[in-house]
C-alpha cells in the first residue's frame, strides 16, 4: 500500500495518509504531488493523519519586575492552533510553535498535543551540549536540556512511524519551543529550542525518520553592550511581516498615534527603542503591548498575554479563548487506555 503526505506553504497542517488493519495502526508516508495523491486516493483510500500547526508570533519583553509573554495567532488555516504560554512552574513558561497537534480527521482521535503534554515532557540526560555547558550553571542547564530531550522523545514516538519521503519548506523546522524563566542567582533568560526532522533511506521509497535533539539558542540575557528590548519569534518563517520592534523603529502610524496621546505609552516605546526595557515597569509594558497588538494584529487573530513576575510568578493577563470541540471529541475521551494508536500500535 502507498500513502501520501501533502504540505502547502500556506497551509496550517501536515497531512499523512494511513491504513487501519483490525487492531493495528500502521503508517507509511510518501511525499508526492497532488496528482499522485489523487491517484492514491482512488487506488487505496486511507485515513489521513494531520499535524495542525501552532502558527503566529511570540513577543517577549523582559522588564524591570517581570517577563511578559505575548502571542498572536497567524490564522493560515481554519485548524491553526494559537501559540499560547504553558506554565511549567511559577517561574517558567514555554510556547510551542509548529507541528503541535497530531490527529486523525476521520476518527477525530488525537494522537499527540505537545503544548498540553509539555509540563510532563522531561527526558533523562547523560551530558549537556557544549552550548548549555557554557551558557549557565549546571543545574539549570540540565533542566533546559531535560526539556529538550523530553520533547525530542515525544516527537520521535510519532516520527518512528513515518517511512515515506517528507519534505518541509526550506528553513522551516518541524517545531520550535520558546522558554522564558527566572533562574535563582542568575536572572531572566529566554531560550529557543529548534526541532528538525531527519530521514535516511533504507530501501526505495522507505525511510527511517528521526527527530534529533534540538538546537539550543539563548536569546536573553543579551551580550554585554547589546540592547535590552523586545525579543520576537515567528512561525512559519516565510513571508514574515515586520516585528513589533521594527514597527516601532519605522514609526508605525497606529502606534505613533497611541504614543502622541499618552505620555506613559510614549515613554515605554522610547525605552524599547533605546534598549532599556529593564527600566520599564510591568504595569506600563502590559498596557503598551495590549494596545500595540490591538493596533497591529489582524482583526481575526487570537491573542494571549502572560507574565512571570519577580515576586508574583506566572499569571495570566489575557488567557487563550476556549478551543472549539472537534466532532467526536467526547467519544475520544472514552477510548480505553490500551487502545491502539499511532504512538502505541498493537501489532
Amino acid at each position: 500500500m502507498h500513502s501520501s503526505l501533502a504540505r502547502s506553504r500556506r497551509s496550517g497542517i501536515l497531512m499523512f495518509a494511513a491504513s487501519v488493519f483490525s487492531a493495528s495502526f500502521t503508517v507509511f508516508v510518501l511525499f508526492c504531488s497532488l496528482n499522485a495523491a489523487a491517484q492514491q486516493r482512488q487506488d487505496a483510500p486511507g485515513d489521513e493523519i494531520i499535524a495542525n500547526l501552532a502558527a503566529g508570533r511570540v513577543i517577549i519583553a523582559v522588564v524591570k519586575d517581570a517577563i511578559l509573554i505575548a502571542t498572536v495567532e497567524n490564522p493560515i488555516e481554519p485548524q491553526t492552533r494559537l501559540p499560547a504560554p504553558v506554565e511549567l512552574s511559577s517561574r517558567r513558561a514555554g510556547v510551542f510553535l509548529g507541528a503541535v497537534e497530531w490527529i486523525s480527521p476521520s476518527s477525530q482521535v488525537e494522537f499527540a498535543r505537545l503544548d498540553k503534554d509539555l509540563p510532563h515532557l522531561h527526558g533523562k540526560t547523560a551530558s549537556l551540549t557544549p552550548h548549555l555547558q557554557q551558557a549557565q550553571p549546571n543545574a539549570e542547564a540540565a533542566d533546559i536540556d531535560s526539556i529538550g530531550h523530553g520533547v525530542s522523545e515525544r516527537l520521535n514516538e510519532i516520527a518512528r512511524n513515518l517511512h515515506g519521503k517528507i519534505t518541509l519548506p526550506p528553513n522551516e523546522p518541524l517545531a520550535e519551543l520558546i522558554l522564558a524563566d527566572y533562574m535563582e542567582n542568575y536572572g531572566p533568560e529566554i531560550w529557543q529550542l529548534t526541532f528538525s526532522l531527519q530521514q535516511s533511506m533504507q530501501r526505495e521509497d522507505y525511510f527511517d525518520t528521526h527527530v534529533p535533539l534540538p538546537q539550543y539558542v539563548q536569546l536573553w540575557p543579551p551580550e554585554k553592550g547589546q540592547p535590552r528590548t523586545l525579543v520576537e519569534f515567528r512561525y512559519p518563517p516565510e513571508n514574515a511581516a515586520p516585528s513589533l520592534i521594527d514597527l516601532l523603529r519605522n514609526k508605525d502610524a497606529g502606534i505613533e498615534k497611541l504614543c502622541s496621546s499618552d505620555v506613559k505609552m510614549r515613554e515605554v516605546r522610547d525605552r524599547f527603542l533605546q534598549g532599556e526595557s529593564n527600566k520599564i515597569l510591568a504595569v506600563d509594558a502590559i498596557q503598551f503591548l495590549r494596545s500595540a497588538l490591538s493596533i497591529t494584529a489582524s482583526p481575526n487573530s487570537r491573542e494571549t498575554i502572560a507574565t512571570i513576575g519577580v515576586e508574583s510568578g506566572f499569571q495570566w493577563i489575557l488567557q487563550p479563548p476556549p478551543e472549539p470541540k472537534r466532532p467526536g471529541q467526547e467519544q475520544e475521551r472514552k477510548r480505553p487506555d490500551d487502545a491502539p494508536s499511532l504512538l502505541h500500535p498493537s501489532f
